[in-house]
C-alpha cells in the first residue's frame, strides 16, 4: 500500500503562476481562472497579453519585490516564487516558515519553454543564439511544481487546458490527484526532452570545434547517447503476437493513416522503408513528368519504376515480380488519380502511401476496409541518425546520404551511353534500399530483377537473374547496380551471361583490376562510385 498516494486529496486552487512562451489559448484559460476567483501572477509578455484581454494580473516583480534583471535572465529565481512552488502547507514547519517569510503558495503553475529546438534549427551555426534560447527559470519552475504535485498542479502544454478547465469547473476550483500526477509526469518528460536537445547541441558543437585533429567522421559522433521520445501509440503486438510493442516519437509529423485499421509494428517498418526510398526520388528533385511507384514487402523493394504517370509506374513496378506485391506496401510520390487507383485495386495491397489522393480515387480505394491508406505529410530528409540496439548497448550512425556523385569514374574502356547513364543512376538509388548483399537489374527506369539478403554477392546476382527470368523479363542490354564491390570477376561474368551491358558499383576490391579487365574483355561499361550502400 502506498501511504503517500492514499493521503492525496483534491486541492483548492487559490493562486496561479503563469509564464508561457507559447501563448496559444492562454487568454481563454486565464479567463476561466479569473472567473473562478483564482489570483493570477504572471511575467513579462504573458502578463501583457493577459492585461490586453481585460484580466487583472499581478506581476512577478510585485511578489518578489525585485525587478527583472540581466536581460530577463533573472525574474522568477526567487524564494517568494520557489518557496511558493515547493511548500507543503500541510506540514506545520512549512506553514510556519511561509507565515514568517510572507510567502504564499501556488496551487497551479502554467509554464512552457523557449523553443530551443526551433532556435537551433533556424540558426544551426550560431552558438550564441542557441545559448540565449536556453530557458533556465522555466524548467526550474516546472520541476519544482512537478515535484510538489501533492500540493500543486503544473500545466506545460496548451492541449491540457481543456481538461484542467473542465475539472476546475466541475469541482468548483479544485483539481484532483490523478490529474496532478499525470501532468507532473508530462512535465518531467518535457524538461528531460528539453535538456536532451541542449546536451546534443553542445556536444555536437564541442566535437565540431574542439576535437583533436583526425578523422572528421569521428567528430560527428555524439559523446553521449540519450534517447528521449514520448509515447505515440501502444500497439496490439510487435513483429509477432506474443511480443508487446509501442511507437515512440512523432511519426505523425510525417504520415497520417486516415483509412483502415491502426498501423501495426510491421506496418511502421514497411512504411519507413518505403518513405526512405521515396525521399531519394523526391518529387521536387526529379522531372515533373516523372512519377515513382515502389512496392515493398517485408521492408524490401520488390518492384520500383519511374514513368510518365503513376498508373504506368505501377504497371512497370508490379511487372518486376507479380507474386510478392500481394499484401504489400505501395508508395507513390505523386497524387493518386482514378486510373492509378483502378490499376492498384486489381490486387490486395495492405497499405497505399502517397502525398495525396483524388476524391474519385478515394471513393474506390476506401471500399476495402482492410486496406490502409496513408498520406505523406513530409518526406524524411536524411538528417536523422540510425540507432539500433545490441546486447549491452546501442549502435549509432549517420543516415546513409549521398550517392558518390563527386567520386564517380568510368573505369572501363567503354563509356556508358546517355540512356545507360540514366538507367544506372536509377538502379544505384534503388540498390541503396535493398538488403545486403544486393543486386538490382534495371531496364530504362524500372527494376526487372532484384537479388537481396544473400550471404555472398554471386548468389545475389544469380537470384536477381532468376527472378527476372521467372517473370518474363529479358536482361538483354540491361544495367546492373551492386551495393558493394565485386570481390571477384565472376559477378561480371554472371552479368554478361544474362545480357547486361553496364554496371555501377562502389569499387574498392583488392581484385578491382581483374574485375575491370573482365568487363573490358566482355564489352561491358562499368562505373565506380567510391561509395558503398550496405544495408544489413
Amino acid at each position: 500500500m502506498d501511504t503517500f498516494l492514499n493521503q492525496l486529496a483534491d486541492i483548492k486552487v487559490k493562486r496561479a503562476l503563469i509564464s508561457v512562451f507559447d501563448k496559444s489559448g492562454i487568454a481563454e484559460f486565464a479567463r476561466t481562472l479569473h472567473e473562478l476567483g483564482i489570483e493570477i501572477i504572471s511575467t513579462g509578455g504573458t502578463a501583457e497579453i493577459l492585461r490586453e484581454n481585460g484580466l487583472k494580473i499581478t506581476d512577478v516583480s510585485e511578489v518578489t519585490n525585485f525587478p527583472e534583471c540581466l536581460d530577463g535572465r533573472v525574474k522568477t529565481l526567487h524564494p517568494h516564487i520557489h518557496g511558493g512552488l515547493l511548500a507543503r502547507p500541510g506540514k506545520k514547519d512549512h506553514a510556519d516558515t511561509l507565515a514568517d517569510l510572507g510567502i504564499e503558495p501556488f496551487e497551479l503553475v502554467v509554464v512552457n519553454l523557449y523553443p530551443f529546438q526551433d532556435a537551433i534549427t533556424q540558426k544551426p551555426d550560431d552558438t550564441g543564439h542557441a545559448v540565449e534560447n536556453i530557458d533556465i527559470g522555466g524548467p526550474a519552475m516546472i520541476r519544482a511544481a512537478a515535484k510538489n504535485f501533492e500540493n500543486a498542479c503544473v500545466v506545460t502544454n496548451p492541449r491540457n487546458y481543456p481538461s484542467v478547465t473542465a475539472e476546475l469547473k466541475s469541482k468548483n476550483g479544485s483539481i484532483g490527484a490523478a490529474q496532478r500526477i499525470r501532468l507532473a509526469s508530462e512535465a518531467f518528460r518535457l524538461t528531460s526532452h528539453y535538456d536532451l536537445h541542449i546536451t546534443e547541441k553542445l556536444a555536437k558543437t564541442a566535437n565540431a570545434h574542439f576535437s583533436e585533429p583526425g578523422d572528421e567522421k569521428i567528430s560527428r559522433v555524439p559523446g553521449h547517447l540519450t534517447i528521449s521520445a514520448p509515447s505515440h501509440q501502444t500497439l496490439r503486438y510487435g513483429e509477432n503476437p506474443h511480443q508487446s510493442a509501442g511507437v515512440f516519437g512523432n511519426p505523425g509529423e510525417f504520415i497520417e493513416c486516415f483509412h483502415g485499421k491502426k498501423l501495426s509494428y510491421n506496418n511502421y517498418l514497411d512504411i519507413d522503408s518505403a518513405l526512405q526510398l521515396g525521399a531519394d526520388f523526391h518529387p521536387d528533385e526529379i522531372s515533373p513528368e516523372e512519377s515513382l511507384c515502389a512496392i515493398f514487402k517485408h521492408n524490401i523493394p520488390c518492384g520500383v519504376a519511374l514513368a510518365g504517370s503513376s498508373a504506368e509506374a505501377w504497371e512497370q513496378a508490379f511487372a518486376t515480380d507479380t507474386v510478392s506485391p500481394f499484401g504489400g506496401v505501395i508508395l507513390f510520390n505523386r497524387k493518386v488519380d482514378p486510373d492509378t487507383a483502378k490499376a492498384v485495386d486489381r490486387i490486395f495491397s495492405e497499405i497505399i502511401i502517397a502525398p495525396d489522393f483524388d476524391e474519385d480515387a478515394l471513393e474506390l480505394l476506401t471500399e476495402k476496409s482492410n486496406r490502409r491508406l496513408v498520406r505523406i505529410k513530409k518526406w524524411p530528409d536524411g538528417s536523422r541518425p540510425h540507432i539500433r540496439t545490441i546486447t549491452g548497448g546501442y549502435l549509432w550512425q549517420e543516415a546513409d546520404f549521398g550517392f558518390g556523385t563527386e567520386t564517380r569514374e568510368t573505369v572501363t574502356q567503354l563509356e556508358p551511353d546517355s540512356n545507360q547513364q540514366k538507367s544506372l543512376e536509377f538502379a544505384w538509388k534503388v540498390v541503396k534500399h535493398v538488403k545486403s548483399n544486393a543486386i538490382v537489374y534495371a531496364s530504362g527506369q524500372r527494376t526487372i530483377g532484384i537479388g537481396t539478403g544473400q550471404p555472398n554477392r554471386i548468389d545475389a546476382s544469380r537470384l536477381a537473374v532468376q527472378k527476372a527470368r521467372e517473370f518474363g523479363h529479358s536482361l538483354n542490354k540491361s544495367v546492373l547496380a551492386s551495393d558493394a564491390f565485386f570481390p571477384f570477376a565472376d559477378g561480371v561474368e554472371v552479368a554478361a551471361e544474362s545480357g547486361s551491358r553496364a554496371i555501377i558499383q562502389p569499387g574498392g576490391s583488392i581484385r578491382d583490376d581483374e574485375v575491370i579487365q573482365k568487363a573490358d574483355d566482355l564489352g561491358i561499361s562499368m562505373i565506380f562510385t567510391g561509395l558503398r550502400h550496405f544495408r544489413h
